[in-house]
């Protein structure tokens, strides 16, 4: 027993290690709209709904509702903050409209993760019971989010072309599934499993597109193709 929970560490930390590096993407992106003062053609869905995200799978890890969970809290928990940055930039730079889209936005899930917290509390009394509907709408949150890579990748069946498709955001999407898959399976986790594997099959699918259309790619780059490649990068973020 000792030794698996060792073994959940050691890959719990790897994970953390990985998916944080997935939560610092964005980073370029936003030092450019610092720069340009702008918001200009991106948009701040991603890091809204990422947002909720964290939240859920952080207030999941806590002991009161799936025990043991502490690498779960520290990924997420740093991952919220860093979110946060990114709205936050978003709301500076954006229009009057979009400002207003991003405060309904997130007064919404403010509103929502309340009456999350306060239900699971107040009507569940086991953690099996709260572990059980928090980690179901974690679930059903990812599966939403996996809509977002769905875009990108008809993108490129469309034109034929990986080059809105960054392969490492690809590749560390994928490792970053299969590690918490591992995670996962060391002390059985359906709702950590679950979602993780759907992020694996999505990076499959992902690696199956470079194979088929990355000699058909035009490689030729312009500063409309490095903002849509930033764009792609930031829905992909949003299944980390």
């Amino acid at each position: 027993m000792t030794d698996t929970n060792t073994a959940r560490t050691i890959v719990g930390i790897i994970g953390n290690v990985i998916a944080f590096g997935l939560f610092s993407a964005p980073i370029p992106t936003m030092v450019q709209i610092w720069k340009m003062k702008s918001v200009s053609e991106f948009k701040p869905d991603p890091y809204v709904a990422t947002v909720l995200n964290c939240m859920m799978w952080t207030f999941y890890g806590l002991p009161f509702v799936q025990p043991d969970s502490l690498l779960v809290i520290t990924i997420n928990g740093a991952g919220l903050v860093m979110e946060l940055v990114y709205v936050i930039i978003f709301f500076i730079f954006a229009t009057s409209p979009v400002r207003k889209r991003i405060t309904i936005a997130m007064a919404i899930e403010v509103i929502f993760m309340a009456v999350v917290v306060f239900c699971t509390l107040y009507f569940l009394h086991t953690t099996k019971q709260r572990s059980m509907l928090v980690g179901i709408l974690c679930i059903i949150f990812n599966i939403i989010m996996y809509a977002s890579p769905l875009t990108v990748m008809a993108l490129v069946i469309k034109t034929k072309s990986v080059k809105y498709m960054p392969f490492f955001l690809s590749l560390a999407n994928f490792m970053n599934g299969a590690i918490w898959i591992v995670y996962a399976c060391l002390k059985f986790d359906l709702y950590i499993l679950i979602p993780n594997a759907l992020g694996c099959l999505s990076g499959t699918i992902q690696f199956i597109l470079y194979a088929m259309y990355y000699k058909t790619t035009n490689w030729k780059d312009d500063d409309e193709d490095r903002e849509k490649r930033n764009l792609s990068a930031e829905i992909e973020l949003s299944q980390a």
